[in-house]
């Protein structure tokens, strides 16, 4: 009897702390997913910033962040929990919300449900077969649905974005569109019809960080990721990130990282 091997999951279920293993900046920096993502933290706190607005979490918090949308979060040895990468493409299949959504739970029946859905998913993504992926997309249809009642049941709709929160989230969904262009804070402050001063403003209140540090972490992140995940030459990094030449890309990253990029390539 011939043994097929396992089919490869549109799916990924990934314990928190396995992504923190490959340095901070693995959940810390600025990034962005080609699929939709859910986050369920179990134990710990810290902050979490979301298209350019950052937030406290703690323990039984849930947090969905649709495909495009930049985020990072804190991440200490007492933070649990688990993520979960959603089919790409699969929104409208799945019901899934148009806007970011922080949940925060507070009851213990709903902390067991939600830890049942994901253990049902994962279990169903061991078995690797056909009938399995199927079964994942019912769970995650599950899921999409138990997120839905749950912002059905509060009793007071989430307040409404103010200016600067607005501003920051146009800045931050920019920077996500651009940041291979060479662009700088002032650049995208013209954008947005604003001066760079007043966008960094903005963006300290909303985060906590100034605009140019929200743009070099993103940057940053996307260099880290390509020399750590795949072979292209350095200078070919630097030009497709908008950098004026290879030496301007090594000065900046060691500036930001402490390594230059061949150390951190060989070290990863």
């Amino acid at each position: 009897m011939t043994h097929l091997p396992p089919l490869k999951s549109p799916f990924r279920v990934v314990p928190l702390a396995r992504m923190s293993k490959g340095g901070r900046w693995r959940t810390e920096a600025m990034r962005s997913y080609g699929a939709p993502v859910l986050i369920w933290f179990t134990r710990g706190q810290g902050r979490i910033t979301v298209n350019g607005v950052t937030a406290g979490y703690g323990p039984h918090n849930c947090l969905f962040i649709p495909a495009g949308i930049m985020h990072g979060f804190e991440m200490s040895a007492q933070v649990a929990g688990t993520l979960i990468v959603l089919p790409q493409g699969s929104e409208m299949q799945l019901g899934l919300p148009e806007d970011p959504v922080h949940l925060r739970l507070r009851d213990a029946e709903q902390h067991m449900e939600m830890g049942r859905m994901i253990d049902d998913l994962q279990r169903e993504m061991e078995k690797g077969t056909d009938r399995a992926q199927r079964a994942m997309m019912c769970h995650a249809g599950l899921i999409s649905v138990w997120i839905d009642r749950r912002l059905s049941d509060m009793t007071q709709p989430p307040k409404p974005s103010n200016t600067s929160a607005r501003l920051a989230n146009a800045f931050a969904a920019l920077v996500e569109q651009e940041f291979h262009s060479s662009k700088s804070v002032k650049d995208y402050a013209g954008e947005l019809g604003v001066t760079a001063t007043h966008l960094s403003r903005v963006c300290n209140k909303a985060c906590g960080r100034p605009a140019s540090a929200i743009l070099a972490d993103r940057v940053h992140y996307e260099a880290r990721r390509l020399l750590s995940e795949t072979h292209i030459p350095i200078k070919d990094i630097a030009k497709n990130l908008g950098f004026a030449s290879a030496a301007y890309f090594t000065r900046a990253f060691q500036r930001n990282t402490g390594q230059t990029p061949s150390q951190f390539r060989s070290s990863h």
